[in-house]
């Protein structure tokens, strides 16, 4: 993304504001594990293009870590509120051009464009998709660990038929870049494909 696509997605969640505050996603609400508590350190979880961070606030509230990426500092500000509101501590919100992630091959990550190997217990990601960063997700999920993930297919351009199709998942796409993984749900037969896997 460029600095751009950051003053866009600024002024769509602007627009939003005034709306009420979204519930979090209900396949999360459905597959999240949950959180030892008792553990140290604390399990980590990751929000992907986390918009306002529903998802991630709601994680945090069940116990885990979270880290909440977003380009748009307009989202992001809707989310320390919502934090400041509920008294959420254990939660980062990380202004970052999620386009631009790489993995850290060796060391700490040091720099907010870098993501690490084997780090979060849990990530999730809705309504976004770039097909590189999915390699870098299956790398940043621990062993054991699960990717709860939800975006549109090819199926919403009956809905919207000028949708970019690029970032429209084809049918069996995700399942097959997580080939390796045990599958605990997957659905592609609506206008979403949503999947939730476990790292082997």
């Amino acid at each position: 993304m460029s600095v751009q696509d950051r003053i866009r997605w600024d002024a769509i969640f602007k627009q939003r504001l005034q709306k009420p505050y979204p519930e979090p996603d209900q396949l999360l609400l459905d597959y999240a594990p949950d959180a030892d508590t008792e553990a140290r350190p604390r399990p980590r979880a990751l929000d992907l293009a986390c918009g306002v961070g529903q998802n991630g606030i709601w994680l945090a509230k069940q116990g885990y870590s979270v880290d909440l990426m977003d380009i748009s500092r307009e989202a992001l500000k809707r989310a320390r509120q919502e934090m400041a509101m509920q008294n959420i501590r254990n939660a980062n919100l990380l202004q970052v051009d999620i386009d631009k992630l790489v993995l850290r091959r060796s060391g700490e990550c040091a720099r907010l464009h870098e993501i690490c190997p084997n780090n979060y217990d849990v990530v999730t990601v809705f309504r976004y998709l770039r097909r590189p960063l999915l390699p870098i997700l299956s790398a940043t999920v621990k062993s054991g660990g699960r990717l709860i993930y939800e975006t549109f297919n090819q199926r919403y351009l009956a809905q919207v038929p000028d949708f970019n199709q690029d970032f429209l998942l084809r049918d069996g796409e995700l399942e097959e870049a997580f080939i390796n993984w045990r599958f605990v749900y997957y659905d592609e037969s609506t206008h979403r494909t949503r999947m939730v896997a476990v790292k082997p």
